[in-house]
């Protein structure tokens, strides 16, 4: 990585949380010129819900395990 690339990434980390994952998904998003930027800002918008909900005990987590056993019954 060139240092101009560096010095970029070290402010980018500084950055909070959200503008890192905003900057991060349109750097992802300039890789790949047939994505569509609308739906994956939606998905990240959608990520984020549910991890605020989460930690705000608004909404809790279900065990992998549980969750796999219960669509293989389902798939019986």
């Amino acid at each position: 990585m060139t240092k101009p690339a560096r010095e970029l990434e070290s402010k980018a980390l500084k950055l909070p949380r959200r503008e890192r994952a905003c900057l991060a998904q349109r750097l992802v998003s300039s890789l790949d010129p047939g994505s569509d930027a609308g739906a994956e800002r939606l998905w990240l918008a959608e990520a984020e819900r549910r991890l605020s909900e989460l930690k705000s005990g608004k909404a809790a987590a279900i065990p992998a395990d549980k969750v796999i056993k219960k669509a293989r019954s389902a798939l019986r």
